[in-house]
């Protein structure tokens, strides 16, 4: 049986949805069905994510039509079944926001079972389709590779936080590879002096035996590894895509997290981490030039069917004055935001000391939505919004 998440019901369609499932449901508590996926999977205990998410007649349609559309979306491998009056207009809306299925109020615990059985088959081969089998079986790790159409929007700082705060959570089970294969400065972002650096790590005995891999990686004081970047531009371009490709397929076999900071655009390296990504993290600061910028690269990816199941969206350099709120940004790039990052000066403060703001400041706004980027990925504490993210999201 597949694994399923029932909201907005009621006791009684609770009892029918465990009988029919012999108790393998997990209830969301109480309350308004969150709109950002996000937000329903902070709800769930053990952060394993469902295949079906049941959702009962107390939710509002609307509600659940927009949660239904950023499934589809974001988490295509979860299919939502509504429980609701199945008329002709209640079925064409459904059907546009990718609601898979319509079960009536009465349907009894033999229809839900059928129900289930049915959306838990088509969220298993969505997700076959999504990444094969034989691929997925190849891969023990979660590549999470951070990109950027333009740059100066803080894409080496929101990659060094967010290794360093899984390294936190997993230690030593996570790599930074530096794929700015021209200009990379992770080294200095973390204050390392590498003894090699990615071309090293792409060539020669470390690209053949994942032994000796480790052991071309730097180590970072956190328990961190990395992949710094090359000593020049010339060297970093002999490393070509299908190094990439190589590389990232051999440490996502030895680490749990690797998270790849990558070159502004869509270079042939950035497109390969893009290809072997688990998760990508679009980034952009919240400006037109970098919103517009944004829109384009998730058009490309789109229309080259590169954008992983896992799709996470941050905003950088954040300003309640700047003009744009959450919802201007969402409008023009057609999907929700799932992390607002505050403009901070504490920031370049600590990119020129080399010290990650996560692994010093607790209070600064900067540092606790780049924990909350963290908390997407491991089974952290989530840091609820601070004062600036919730006059942001009202001012939208």
């Amino acid at each position: 049986m597949s694994r399923v998440v029932l909201g907005a019901a009621g006791e009684e369609l609770v009892l029918r949805v465990k009988e029919a499932t012999d108790g393998d449901v997990y209830v969301l508590p109480p309350g308004r069905l969150p709109a950002d996926p996000a937000r329903l999977f902070e709800q769930l205990v053990d952060g394993e994510l469902p295949e079906v998410l049941l959702v009962g007649p107390q939710a509002a349609s609307q509600e659940v039509f927009g949660l239904a559309a950023r499934l589809d979306v974001q988490c295509p491998g979860i299919t939502v079944v509504l429980v609701a009056d199945p008329t002709p207009e209640i079925w064409q809306e459904a059907m546009r926001a990718g609601v898979r299925d319509l079960l009536p109020p009465t349907a009894d615990a033999g229809a839900i079972r059928a129900a289930v059985e049915r959306a838990g088959s088509a969220a298993a081969e969505r997700r076959r389709v999504l990444r094969p089998v034989e691929e997925t079986a190849r891969y023990t790790g979660r590549v999470i590779t951070v990109a950027s159409p333009k740059g100066g929007v803080g894409k080496t700082t929101v990659a060094s936080n967010l290794a360093i705060g899984l390294t936190e959570t997993a230690p030593q089970s996570t790599v930074l590879v530096d794929l700015d294969v021209q200009f990379g400065d992770v080294a200095s972002a973390l204050g390392l002096v590498p003894e090699y650096v990615l071309p090293d790590v792409a060539h020669g005995p470390a690209a053949e035996d994942t032994m000796v891999l480790k052991t071309f990686l730097t180590q970072h004081p956190s328990g961190l590894y990395a992949v710094c970047g090359a000593d020049s531009p010339a060297a970093g371009d002999t490393v070509t895509a299908a190094d990439v490709t190589r590389l990232l397929t051999s440490l996502a076999r030895e680490f749990r997290y690797v998270v790849v900071d990558t070159a502004p655009g869509l270079s042939e390296q950035t497109l390969a981490a893009l290809d072997r990504a688990t998760d990508v993290v679009m980034l952009s600061s919240m400006d037109v030039p970098g919103v517009r910028g944004l829109r384009k690269e998730l058009d490309v990816l789109r229309e080259l069917c590169m954008i992983p199941a896992g799709r996470h969206v941050v905003m950088n350099f954040a300003d309640a004055k700047g003009g744009l709120s959450v919802r201007d940004v969402e409008t023009a790039i057609g999907t929700g935001v799932d992390v607002v990052v505050p403009r901070s000066a504490a920031v370049p403060a600590s990119t020129n000391q080399g010290v990650p703001i996560v692994a010093g400041s607790r209070r600064d706004p900067a540092a606790k939505e780049l924990r909350r980027l963290v908390a997407r990925f491991a089974a952290t504490p989530i840091v609820r919004p601070g004062r600036y993210r919730a006059k942001h999201r009202a001012a939208s």
